[in-house]
């Protein structure tokens, strides 16, 4: 994994991608427990399943992908924007190499668990 402060060819796209496969998971999962979820309770669950320092950046810190991922000298790898992006291009990846976004949201939920704050134990 490579971040954009080590070299201009990075995982950026696969973050990007990765964040909406995350976002659109969440939203089916959501959506499928009650479909008359309301906009906003909808986008707060979305919100939350997202946040850099109290999500993904967790999930990443538990993986170890502070210890792959390639930065810059003057960055720290254990940042949560850093772990976070490199735990967002993980989802973007599964999702190009399987072809199926489907496959990464099935991923993603088995690492993060079902809720905000139940990581699954690794």
């Amino acid at each position: 994994m490579t971040h954009s402060s080590f070299s201009e060819e990075n995982n950026k796209a696969l973050s990007i991608l990765g964040s909406n496969v995350i976002d659109t998971s969440v939203s089916m999962y959501y959506l499928g427990k009650d479909a008359e979820i309301s906009s906003k309770d909808l986008n707060r669950r979305i919100a939350d399943n997202s946040k850099v320092d109290t999500s993904c950046a967790v999930d990443g810190m538990r993986l170890g992908l502070h210890k792959v991922v390639r930065v810059s000298p003057k960055t720290n790898s254990t940042t949560p924007l850093v772990v976070c992006s490199a735990f967002r291009a993980l989802f973007g990846a599964i999702a190009i190499d399987t072809k199926k976004a489907d496959d990464a949201g099935i991923v993603f939920w088995k690492v993060h668990g079902r809720e905000v704050g139940k990581a699954m134990v690794m």
